[in-house]
């Protein structure tokens, strides 16, 4: 046996919610142990897009630039019936609330190549490739965890005998669906018994050409299809599996190609990069936490990928986890602080199931008069004056670390270009991260009391405000955000969700005297 390895934050797994928290962590100064069964980053595509504010934590870990490169920003994604008539047009041109493109997408292995770069440069996180977890214990102070090395035979990980030990004060499961830390702790999912198989087909093409629009729904009951940007130079189409087809009849060479030739792809054309059958489904795991070992990413929920937002979901749970863990280490707050993590992430992330189903329901129509009818009423609805498409949801998180009466808590909170000092720059560049006390005036900030102004220096939480002596505001962002809510300041968390708003400087007093109590009881 290995000798024992005390870290602060044990992770098992070793996808992107586990690199970005790693990440973060690592960056934060935390001694951290990943375990992965696999001794190589997977090698194939899988999630595609990201959106603004996976962005914003990409910039927060110091990747973004890294995967600008690797990314390209989406404009649209349109619906169409079999008759290719338009029947929702999403608009995703411009900047998101976060600061970045609404949307872009990618091919997740360049993504991972770019995290696990980051990642191995920190010399107080190891990444334990080719080892597996066996089992864990939770003792008073610390989990344990037992992991053995192993390597792939015949495709299947087979164990060597050689077994070590990780000891740390917190363990994180982002091991996937099949999680063996979720199954160790005896956590059951909830399951809304939605259930498509869909073939998932990569491509890259050999030839340019002009993809308009780059992202579509082909809404046809003969075959419902996706197709989408695979990240620069590679594409993706998703074909429905219809009744009677079978996985394993599907999930072929000659299948891929056959339903490609429609799109004029063939083997004198593109490159065949993978294909695999998937069950879209809806479901989360009943509890996030068990005493000191926590679950995140596909460990915790799965959701049908019409939204988009699986890998996004699992990008935000490391975003939620790394700032408390961080606090808790730094004995900035107690370890209740981690019993608003499940509760938060589970309301936003069931929110973002439910769209994506109730999306999967209007594509996955296979009958034709349904169908038919289908097409009758969103033609109709387009008609209508006035009429827009429906917003992608930005959900509010659930009960947890915010002030659920002030205006703006528990959503997304916004980034914009500003200037200091000289710099200019987004928000978070030119301050830093941490919690943000952004103030329309010096006025209201100078009425906080010496508690709380203690308070925030405990946490290092940045104060600023814009206008006269100020950060110059340069698009209009927190200004536009603070006439919305008719507020006069906001305090945003490390993961950018507002712990809340004020309309005055008595408000505001109130408000951060009710965080920093909030950060005292846990």
């Amino acid at each position: 046996m290995e000798a024992d390895q005390f870290v602060d934050v044990a992770i098992v797994g070793y996808g992107p919610t586990a690199q970005l928290l790693a990440l973060m962590l690592g960056r934060a100064g935390r001694s951290v142990a990943v375990v992965e069964r696999w001794p190589d980053l997977y090698p194939l595509p899988r999630a595609v897009h990201y959106d603004h504010e996976i962005a914003r934590l990409f910039q927060a870990s110091g990747v973004i630039d890294d995967i600008k490169r690797i990314a390209e920003a989406s404009d649209r994604y349109q619906w169409c019936n079999a008759n290719h008539e338009v029947l929702m047009d999403f608009r995703w041109e411009g900047q998101g609330p976060s600061g970045w493109p609404v949307a872009s997408t990618f091919a997740q292995p360049e993504l991972e190549a770019v995290l696990d770069r980051h990642v191995k440069r920190l010399p107080n996180v190891t990444v334990r490739q080719g080892w597996s977890a066996t089992a864990l214990r939770e003792e008073a102070e610390r989990v344990e965890l037992d992991i053995e090395a192993g390597g792939l035979v015949d495709g299947r990980w087979v164990g060597s005998g050689e077994t070590g030990r990780i000891r740390a004060r917190y363990l994180v499961g982002a091991d996937g669906a099949n999680s063996m830390v979720r199954n160790a702790l005896g956590i059951e999912f909830e399951d809304l018994g939605f259930a498509f198989d869909w073939l998932v087909v990569d491509v890259k093409p050999l030839q340019q050409r002009e993809w308009m629009p780059r992202s579509w729904q082909l809404c046809d009951p003969a075959r419902p299809t996706t197709i989408v940007s695979g990240g620069p130079g590679r594409r993706r189409w998703e074909f429905m599996l219809l009744p009677g087809e079978t996985p394993e009849q599907m999930n072929q060479d000659t299948v891929a190609w056959e339903l490609l030739a429609r799109w004029d792809i063939t083997p004198d054309n593109a490159l065949l990069e993978r294909h695999a059958v998937y069950t879209f489904r809806g479901r989360w795991a009943k509890s996030w936490r068990k005493g000191r070992a926590l679950l995140a990413g596909d460990a915790a929920h799965l959701m049908p990928p019409f939204a988009g937002q699986g890998m996004c979901s699992g990008l935000r749970d490391a975003g939620a986890l790394a700032w408390r863990l961080n606090a808790i280490l730094d004995g900035k707050a107690g370890d209740t602080l981690l019993d608003s993590y499940g509760p938060e992430r589970l309301h936003h992330v069931r929110e973002l199931i439910d769209f994506s189903i109730a999306l999967g329901k209007v594509i996955c129509i296979t009958d034709p008069e349904a169908a038919a009818a289908r097409d009758r009423e969103m033609l109709a609805a387009q008609a209508t004056p006035g009429f827009r498409p429906p917003e992608a949801p930005q959900p509010r998180l659930g009960a947890g670390l915010y002030d659920p009466h002030a205006p703006g808590s528990g959503w997304l909170a916004p980034q914009g270009m500003v200037e200091s000092g000289g710099r200019r720059g987004l928000f978070d560049d030119v301050f830093g991260n941490g919690f943000a006390l952004i103030a329309s005036n010096r006025e209201v900030l100078d009425k906080l009391s010496p508690a709380n102004r203690a308070g925030l220096d405990k946490q290092q939480a940045i104060i600023a405000h814009f206008g006269p002596g100020g950060f110059a505001d340069l698009q209009g962002v927190y200004a536009d955000y603070f006439d919305r809510h008719g507020v006069e300041a906001v305090l945003a968390r490390p993961d950018f969700y507002s712990f809340g708003a004020a309309r005055s400087a008595d408000e505001l007093d109130a408000l951060v005297d009710t965080w920093r109590h909030a950060l005292q009881c846990a």
